[in-house]
């Protein structure tokens, strides 16, 4: 991989204590803050985002780094505005931790965008190498949704975060409190930045990252896989966890992709568990002829639940007087809030009778 600015972040630095993630996430949600803040008085003055020679706030930024401070006032840029930037100046970073993108999804999300615009803005950290290029730090998924509505320009802030690793583990990290993150995503990447040489074993990656060496080792395991039988698992991580995606992996060693694919297409029409499928690979079992456990009954209609356009579990029908809600990966506040709700209508239905 040729030398360059992003590759500093990965030469023998120690990983960032938790106190600087913190930091890094708390900057960001400053810099939100201020861009709710801006979108208010922009209403009340009917005034538009735009480049400004104003200083920013150090409450945002903190300490600004040499680099942005210059870049910010060659621009005469404000920390925090929202402003327009030519879709064909942004760039996918080589450290996002999202590899995967269902193509429903990104389609879903264009339609929503075409109809009601860009609501909330992403965030880019210029190529300070690059003059009038930026990477993208968050909204990669919003990038890929304007392009496919043939949009030509992305509403942004502009952003003073690290390069490299940091990079990285901030939007990680990001992503595991939305619930966005894979294992495949994960496999992907991780299995990349060792044979780039970013890392030289498992051990310092996961020292990097802040996790356990297995973790490492499972999700590289995965990583084996051809990306196509990945994507058939994706779209459901509420069924192909790292559990299942490993037992996955060792099936497909053995057996190949065409039988590897059927056996996701069983797990998933027969809703075999994680034990079923280790018995199926370590041949106590075949993948024709697995029975399903007698407690299970195999349910009538399935619709998959989706919240901010991820997968978070599904509510089945058995029968004609049985319904089953899943839902997992939620956020305690989100989960007390649909339970609230369901809650609420149930003592509706309730008040009809």
């Amino acid at each position: 991989m040729k030398p360059s600015q992003f590759a500093k972040g990965f030469k023998a630095r120690p990983d960032s204590t938790s106190s600087e993630k913190r930091t890094a996430l708390d900057r960001l949600n400053a810099i939100d803050g201020i861009v709710d803040l801006q979108h208010v008085g922009q209403a009340a003055n009917g005034r538009s985002s735009a480049f400004v020679a104003d200083e920013p706030s150090d409450i945002a930024t903190g300490v600004e780094s040499e680099e942005y401070r210059t870049w910010r006032r060659a621009n005469r840029y404000t920390t925090g505005q929202v402003i327009e930037l030519p879709l064909k100046s942004i760039k996918t970073s080589p450290f996002n931790p999202r590899h995967f993108y269902l193509k429903s999804s990104i389609a879903e999300l264009a339609v929503n965008l075409a109809k009601q615009g860009q609501q909330q803005a992403i965030h880019v950290i210029p190529d300070y190498e690059n003059p009038g290029t930026f990477f993208v730090s968050d909204g990669g998924r919003r990038v890929r949704a304007l392009k496919e509505a043939n949009k030509e320009t992305v509403k942004a802030v502009v952003v003073d975060l690290p390069i490299g690793i940091q990079s990285y583990k901030l939007g990680y990290d990001l992503n595991v409190q939305r619930d966005s993150q894979t294992v495949f995503d994960n496999a992907v990447v991780w299995r990349r930045f060792l044979d780039e040489e970013h890392f030289q074993s498992q051990r310092e990656l996961a020292d990097h990252l802040g996790l356990d060496e297995s973790t490492i080792a499972v999700a590289l395991s995965i990583a084996k896989l051809p990306e196509n039988v990945m994507h058939e698992m994706v779209a459901r991580p509420d069924r192909f966890g790292s559990n299942m995606a490993y037992q996955i992996a060792r099936y497909h060693a053995a057996r190949g992709s065409d039988s590897t694919l059927r056996l996701i297409n069983k797990i998933t029409s027969d809703d075999l568990s994680t034990r079923q499928v280790a018995d199926i690979v370590k041949g106590r079992a075949s993948a024709q002829d697995t029975p399903k456990t007698p407690s299970r009954q195999r349910y009538a209609q399935r619709l998959d639940i989706k919240l901010d356009g991820v997968s978070v579990g599904d509510l089945k029908s058995y029968g004609e007087d049985r319904l089953e809600l899943r839902l997992r990966g939620l956020s305690r506040e989100r989960r007390d809030e649909l339970l609230h709700q369901i809650e609420s209508m149930l003592q509706a239905v309730e008040k009809k009778k």
